[in-house]
């Protein structure tokens, strides 16, 4: 018999990713979703209303694994207080909805796994390599994160296996970042952001939705950094040299400038024009062997 495994914010980027390779490896996969239609004839939908906090019990009984990525996306909006607040509200009360529906259940998951991001340390640049022991950073996504995080822990007093997972720069050709920052390149107008200087720590989607499994069948316990390691995670300037090399175009204009950035983006400018580095040695110390470590090969296999 197959053993099953519910995600929630399935029809995203990674959930997409890890339910193909969830499926691959003979789980059966559900994921949750405001409408009834799935993505795939693989996949079954179990509906649930995070803003009535409505979700059937009885209907989430038999997953032994829970993988929690739901979220209303950061880049997407302008971040007025009303866009702010869904961000925020959109991540912790659905981890609130789950609890309050795996505690009515007798059966528990076996693990609880569930999305966070390197935005819990803060959007600063510098040396520094912040480990998950480091505090949390001062601004609106570290704020997020920490919330994020504490309503995810209160899973853990149902006596589940519980970790978060602080997601990094995620690279694929099939959106967010990197399908962005290549657009430009790809057209001959590519440029580094501001300084430049900002590091960029970087996974290759497969290897996080490795990081996933994983933790999910080690049943591990606590916050992992998922980024390639910190040792091959560049500045911002080396990092858009090694976008454009691998699409075989020329870089030639200058950094776009700081205010520039600001005029486009408001102040989710910060999401590109600063960042620091983060120590992914926890997950390794478990056991997780990286398949992609240096940037050339990420890219390589993301452009070939």
């Amino acid at each position: 018999m197959k053993k099953k495994v519910l995600i929630s914010g399935g029809s995203g980027l990674v959930g997409k990713k890890l339910s193909e390779m969830l499926i691959k490896k003979g789980y059966e996969v559900a994921h949750l979703s405001r409408s009834k239609k799935s993505i795939s004839d693989q996949i079954k939908t179990i509906v649930w209303d995070v803003d009535k906090m409505q979700l059937k019990a009885d209907e989430i009984a038999d997953y032994e694994h829970i993988i929690h990525l739901a979220g209303a996306g950061i880049v997407d909006e302008a971040w007025t207080e009303a866009r702010k607040k869904v961000i925020l509200e959109s991540r912790t009360k659905s981890a609130e909805l789950l609890k309050m529906a795996i505690s009515k259940n007798e059966k528990k998951p076996k693990s609880f796994v569930s999305a966070s991001a390197v935005g819990y340390y803060g959007f600063v640049s510098g040396e520094h390599i912040f480990k998950e022991s480091d505090a949390p950073g001062d601004d609106f996504l570290a704020d997020t994160c920490v919330a994020w995080e504490n309503a995810v822990d209160q899973i853990k007093n149902l006596q589940i296996p519980t970790a978060k997972i602080r997601i990094g720069l995620v690279m694929t050709e099939k959106g967010g970042a990197l399908k962005e920052m290549a657009k430009p390149i790809k057209m001959g107008f590519g440029a580094a952001l501001g300084s430049g200087k900002q590091y960029m720590p970087w996974i290759h989607i497969e290897d996080l939705c490795r990081i996933f499994i994983y933790t999910m069948e080690h049943k591990l316990e606590g916050a992992y950094n998922a980024a390639a390691p910190a040792k091959n995670q560049v500045d911002n300037k080396t990092f858009t040299k090694a976008v454009a090399k691998a699409l075989k175009k020329p870089l030639w204009l200058p950094n776009v400038p700081v205010f520039i950035m600001r005029i486009i983006l408001g102040s989710r400018a910060l999401l590109v024009l600063e960042g620091s580095r983060v120590d992914s040695q926890k997950i390794q110390d478990k056991g997780f062997e990286f398949k992609y470590v240096k940037l050339d090969e990420a890219l390589s296999e993301i452009y070939s």
